[in-house]
């Protein structure tokens, strides 16, 4: 991996924080040059933790770039521009996550279900050649499962995070995630003898 050197890193801050500053001084070439720049990042990024649900692509990079531009007075210039609205998409990602999660009702169920982890469901997220058959199974299931799926594995958060994020209490959130592998997995065997 080749490292950035330092002239190049401070001069790249640079250009991040004029052009920072001349936003806030209102020049609409600096929001062009803004909107121009972060938007083909912005959406790659949305997009790929919200597949297969594109349609709300467009109004969380709307949302991403409103807040943005409302926090820029807050910009520090520390880190590159581009870091910096990409963790404020993290955060509206998670938020739309945690917001869905929370309308979902979940039953109340007496019966023990297995709680592990499934170490094959992450191999089969993770592998790039398993990308659009996953994608495809990901459609077919509900949309809670899909959700909780996407959070977990995407996302990478514990059901103990998503508890606290969703205000879902963790057994039931481990009920939904044990739901829901089980039928993923149910999905991607169908898909498998489809394809046979």
């Amino acid at each position: 991996m080749i490292e950035e050197s330092p002239q190049i890193e401070s001069a790249a801050l640079l250009a991040d924080r004029q052009l920072v500053t001349a936003m806030l001084a209102r020049d609409r070439k600096a929001a062009a040059e803004f909107v121009q720049r972060l938007s083909d990042p912005l959406v790659h990024y949305i997009r790929s933790r919200m597949q297969p649900r594109w349609e709300e692509v467009d109004d969380l990079v709307q949302e991403t770039f409103l807040t943005a531009l409302r926090s820029l007075p807050s910009y520090r210039g520390d880190s590159p521009l581009r870091a910096w609205v990409l963790g404020i998409a993290r955060h509206k990602v998670e938020d739309h996550y945690r917001q869905r999660i929370q309308r979902v009702v979940l039953p109340e169920e007496s019966i023990d279900i297995e709680m592990m982890e499934d170490p094959g469901l992450d191999e089969l997220l993770d592998k790039a050649r398993a990308e659009a058959r996953t994608e495809s199974v990901l459609r077919t299931l509900p949309e809670q499962y899909r959700i909780v799926l996407l959070w977990r594995y995407w996302e990478q958060r514990s059901a103990t995070e998503m508890s606290t994020l969703s205000g879902k209490t963790v057994k039931s959130l481990e009920r939904l995630l044990s739901r829901a592998r089980q039928e993923f997995r149910e999905q991607w065997r169908n898909q498998r003898k489809e394809e046979r």
